[in-house]
Order: structure tokens, then C-alpha cells, then sequence
């Protein structure tokens, strides 16, 4: 049985208990979700939970294969319930549901800020999952190749390499990713369509929305088509590679030696303007993140190096964050850097360095030949020099190079600290 509208299972949630109704089933309840896509369909869930103080709004995650993100809230009702708006604060995106009473699927729209006055726009639909579980599918048939192990990959429209993950957790559900040198493409889930005989993997993290598909060919090679967002599809194509791998992402990006620290000027929380020698920061070996807060990748490198914060800080590392955002108008974009260190709870310095164009970015920060990617992880000396640069983040969902990379952090961080030591 399908529940006819989200307002029944949210509005007893939000009226007092003399008026609250009875509630047709308990909360938790999730909503099936999906983007409509150029390619197809993008789907994931939102988990809505109770308040956790009487009188409160309830709490919505988003889930996308692996991953949830305790990051969606409902930010304000219109004319309660029929419209409700979930701001995904760290993306400057949001999720609209306008009239929740309207016959299911709900519609809606999803919108993300990509620039200056610009958004991304997608269409959302959902339904309520029914009150009582859904009968246990019929097991699927194997696919007769599965795609499991390691891919060497080439998308039409790029030369930078890519390497495709991939792994059937059961017959009918596939899950992986792709590495590239420019970072990860995070948890993608998806599964087999045995009517067409192709693969699909998808993710939705309120950042992208990205849809791949494949064919195994005759030769055992895949042959696939990518959507992101609602821009036309490229294609692209893999070979089997046990050994595939990517270029040391330590060999990419290199220094410019000789740029004096004290006229790179940034700018902190309180408008103040702060260079990378302000007495706080110098004498000290240091990790300098070039970061987005837009950027799921950047997000993920944010948590790993606030573990090394906590490490190393007494040893006398300091991490510092320089943000490159999407506006170019200093109050929002420190707004934004403020809610990026709010969700990942650091207390390490973050300074607004300018827009999140790469070209941009390589001007501000001209101790690089050039930004390439966001993140981009400069591992500096106590005197200023550079010991190391890092294009790139290979997030959790990558696995093994994801624990190959905190070993070579890690590894680093302690040669500088050595190095520290003896002055």
C-alpha cells in the first residue's frame, strides 16, 4: 500500500500533540528519490527521522549507495505541509517538493548554485515507501560477465587517465567507482538491466549527479555512456587491467620556487587580510589545502586532515585550508567556507583565496606551475620550501588507494616534523 502524500507521514511531526492526529505509521520513513536524468533515472533516498526535541522539525539524510549525508535539513514550509524546501547547506543546493499533496510520484526540482548568478536545475520525483515491507524480490540470475576487478578507462572527450573499480555485491547490485588524477567519483551504486543487457552506476551526493552505463562487447571490452548533471552524454570505453593504475599523483603539479610567502593575502572570517608568513603560520612545517567547498572530493580530504590536525598539531604541524569558491562575492563565499568548517568540525584556519576557476586559482596561489584540481595538498617545510605537492584525493570509496595515500600523508608529515626537530 502506498501512502497517498509525504504530509502524512511528516505532519504530526510538526503540530502539537493537542492537535497531532494520529500518525498512520511510525517514523523512520524514507522516500524513494530520483533525478531525471538525460541518460536516466539517478535515484537515491531521503531518511526522515523524528525531531529530536519536542517541537522540532524532523531530520533528513540523504543516502546515495554507501554513503549517507547528514547534511539535509528543512529549512522552511510553505503554507505547512504542502511545500517543503531541504537546503544541503555545503553544496548551496537544495531539494524542493512544491505541493505535497499532489498525486504520487511527487515532483519537485533539484537546484545547485555551479556559479555567479548560474544553477544547475533537475528534475526530482519521490514516493513515500509503504507502510508495511514489500515482499522479498525474486533472487536475480547472474550476469552471465560480471564486471568485478579493475578497469583501465578512457572517456572520449578527456587524456587524463581513469581507472574503473567495480565489484557485485549480489547478483542484481553492482557498486565501485572511477579514480582519475583529479580525484575519485565517490560511492556509485547501481545495478544489472538484464532486458538490455547493460550495466548502470549512479550517485547523487547534492553536489553531482552522475549516471554511467555499459555494455561488455564481444571482445571483453565495456563500451559506456557518462551523463553528470544534465549536460549531454560522453562516452567511454575500459579494458581489463588487474594492474591499471594512475600516474603518481606526488609527480603532477609541481613548485615555483622563490615566491615570497609574505604578498600571498587571503582572506579570513572577519574580512582581516592574512598571509601564508603571518607569524602564526611561519617557523612552522605546514599542509596548506587549495580547497572547494562545493567539492565533494575537497570534503573528503577535509575529514582525513582533521584527523592529522589532531595528530600532529602538538608536534608543531599546522594545517591551514585556502578556499577557492564559486561566487566571486567575499560575504557568501566566506559564508559557505564557514559552513564547510562547521560540518567537518575543524578548527584549523580557513582563509577565502579566491574563485574556484583553476586558472584563477593558479594566479592566487602562484607557488604552483598551476592548479589543476581541487583539492590540490602542498606539504611545506618549517623555512617555506615545498617538500611535496598532491593533485588530487583518492577518497573511502577507492579502497586501497585510499589507505595507500594516508600511509604516504602520514609518511610526509613525518619527514617534516623530522625535519623540524633537528633545526
Amino acid at each position: 500500500m502506498w501512502i497517498p502524500s509525504l504530509a502524512l507521514c511528516l505532519l504530526p511531526l510538526l503540530q502539537n500533540a493537542a492537535s497531532a492526529p494520529k500518525m498512520p505509521f511510525p517514523v523512520p520513513c524514507t522516500i524513494d528519490a530520483w533525478l531525471e536524468s538525460p541518460g536516466g533515472r539517478i535515484e537515491f533516498k531521503l531518511d526522515v527521522r523524528a525531531p529530536r526535541r519536542k517541537g522540532g522539525t524532523p531530520n533528513f539524510a540523504l543516502l546515495s549507495g554507501a554513503r549517507r549525508e547528514d547534511l539535509v535539513w528543512i529549512e522552511r514550509w510553505e503554507k505547512m505541509p504542502t511545500s517543503i524546501l531541504l537546503h544541503i547547506d555545503s553544496y548551496d543546493s537544495h531539494l524542493e517538493f512544491p505541493d505535497m499533496q499532489a498525486v504520487m510520484p511527487l515532483k519537485g526540482t533539484w537546484r545547485k548554485l555551479i556559479g555567479p548568478d548560474q544553477w544547475l536545475e533537475m528534475p526530482l520525483r519521490g514516493n513515500i515507501m509503504a507502510a508495511t515491507p514489500a515482499a522479498p524480490a525474486a533472487a536475480a540470475t547472474p550476469p552471465s560477465a560480471p564486471i568485478d576487478g579493475r578497469w583501465a578507462v578512457k572517456f572520449a572527450s578527456s587524456d587524463i587517465p581513469a581507472v574503473g573499480v567495480f565489484a557485485h555485491p549480489s547478483p542484481d547490485k553492482l557498486s565501485g567507482t572511477f579514480l582519475t588524477t583529479l580525484g575519485d567519483y565517490r560511492y556509485l551504486a547501481g545495478g544489472y538491466d538484464y532486458t538490455n543487457k547493460r550495466w548502470q552506476l549512479s550517485c547523487f551526493d547534492g553536489a553531482h549527479a552522475f549516471l554511467f552505463s555499459a555494455k561488455l562487447q564481444d571482445d571483453g571490452t565495456l563500451s559506456g555512456e557518462f551523463w553528470s548533471g544534465d549536460k549531454p552524454s560522453e562516452t567511454w570505453t575500459a579494458k581489463r587491467d588487474p594492474q591499471a593504475a594512475l600516474p603518481d599523483a606526488f609527480g603532477l603539479t609541481k613548485e615555483k620556487p622563490g615566491v615570497d610567502l609574505s604578498k600571498l593575502l587571503y582572506t579570513a572570517a572577519d574580512g582581516s587580510k592574512v598571509s601564508l608568513a603571518d607569524p602564526k603560520f611561519a617557523g612552522k612545517p605546514r599542509i596548506i589545502q587549495l580547497f572547494g567547498s562545493w567539492c565533494p572530493n575537497c570534503n573528503d580530504e577535509a575529514e582525513y586532515l582533521k584527523v592529522l590536525d589532531h595528530k600532529y598539531r602538538n608536534a608543531g604541524l599546522q594545517v591551514i585550508g585556502l578556499g577557492f569558491e564559486l561566487t566571486g562575492d567575499e560575504q557568501r563565499d566566506l559564508a559557505q567556507i564557514a559552513l564547510f568548517a562547521k560540518r567537518h568540525s575543524l578548527t584549523y584556519p580557513l582563509l577565502l583565496a579566491g574563485k574556484s576557476d583553476k586558472a584563477d586559482a593558479s594566479r592566487a596561489f602562484p607557488l604552483l606551475d598551476a592548479v589543476r584540481a581541487f583539492p590540490t595538498t602542498i606539504f611545506m617545510r618549517a623555512d617555506g620550501s615545498v617538500l611535496a605537492v598532491h593533485q588530487g584525493y583518492s577518497g573511502p570509496a577507492t579502497i586501497d588507494a585510499h589507505q595507500k595515500l594516508r600511509e604516504d600523508f602520514e609518511r610526509r608529515i613525518q619527514e617534516l616534523i623530522a625535519v623540524q626537530k633537528t633545526r
